[in-house]
């Protein structure tokens, strides 16, 4: 089964990603085993790959580039999002009194800049604000991102983590649309379906990607028992597991959420696209809101 694509203007993102926070947490870092991971996202039509400056301790940007120049032909094959504005003392920022975030122009170009030379590519598809920065001179954030796309070193921007209030300050200074928020999305992480951050994305036609769709692990460790019991009976009418049943809830949102993904076992990638062929109508979605709850809805 082929994962459909999401056009968000400039790019177009596979609906499906594969998320590479854990990219260092195998004991296998070769870029031949990083590239059998692209590879098997790839045969299922999953092209777009999830980093940020800050995974791994500042170390999984060096990781895909490793592997990129090892197989330059790789490159052309998929889209990198990227993110930046955490300052933590740790790896390349190990000597930062306080982890922080910097949205100053300096900050984020320099970020840039740096993402670009760890992933050996001359382009970012996508560039995420990390997390929302108190101290954002909108303007300062503005112009920064505005200028990285104009100067082809990032084709698209976005945010990460930000309220409503948060994307729209910084909007208010760009010329250049944000194409989408990553926000923590889950049958655990429901707040987002009835606090306004998805319905201001679905508004504006953002399509919001979803770090965390399954809670970490704590959707099946720590959910509620008949939840667990609904997701496994839904998993084996369709020949799969429960997490395929939890990315399909979200697959199922009409705001057109972008669950992002990731696992180091080459067996669970070659499995994500699982999620695209679980049955999911409005009374079984709601079926799972309910067992999650704990309540059926007023």
């Amino acid at each position: 089964m082929t994962v459909e694509r999401i056009d968000l203007g400039p790019i177009a993102l596979s609906r499906l990603v594969y998320g590479m926070w854990r990219l260092g947490d195998d004991p296998d870092t070769r870029p031949a085993h990083v590239q059998a991971k692209v590879e098997a996202c790839l045969a299922q039509g999953i092209t777009t790959m999830d980093q940020a400056d800050i995974y791994g301790g500042y170390a999984a940007e060096a990781l895909l580039g490793a592997a990129l120049r090892a197989a330059p032909g790789l490159r052309d094959r998929i889209e990198i999002v990227t993110k930046c504005d955490i300052v933590a003392p740790v790896g390349r920022h190990a000597a930062a009194p306080v982890k922080y975030y910097d949205t100053s122009a300096a900050h984020v170009t320099a970020s840039v800049e740096m993402s670009l030379r760890e992933m050996a590519t001359d382009r970012i598809d996508l560039l995420l604000i990390h997390r929302p920065d108190p101290l954002m001179d909108h303007h300062d954030t503005g112009r920064a991102l505005d200028g990285l796309v104009a100067s082809g070193k990032v084709r698209a921007v976005g945010v990460s983590n930000f309220r409503p209030w948060d994307v729209r300050l910084l909007q208010s200074a760009m010329t250049t649309p944000l194409v989408t928020n990553q926000i923590e999305l889950s049958l655990i992480c429901r707040e987002p379906f009835v606090n306004g951050d998805l319905a201001f994305l679905q508004e504006r036609g953002l399509p919001p990607m979803a770090w965390s769709p399954l809670a970490g692990g704590r959707l099946r460790a720590e959910g509620p028992g008949p939840l667990r019991e609904l997701m496994d009976d839904l998993a084996r009418a369709a020949g799969t597991d429960w997490g395929a049943v939890a990315v399909a809830w979200l697959l199922h949102h009409p705001a057109r959420v972008m669950p992002v993904l990731g696992t180091n076992s080459l067996d669970r990638i070659a499995r994500i696209s699982d999620a695209c062929r679980v049955p999911m109508d409005r009374p079984t979605w709601f079926r799972l809101y309910t067992a999650a709850q704990g309540h059926e809805v007023p």
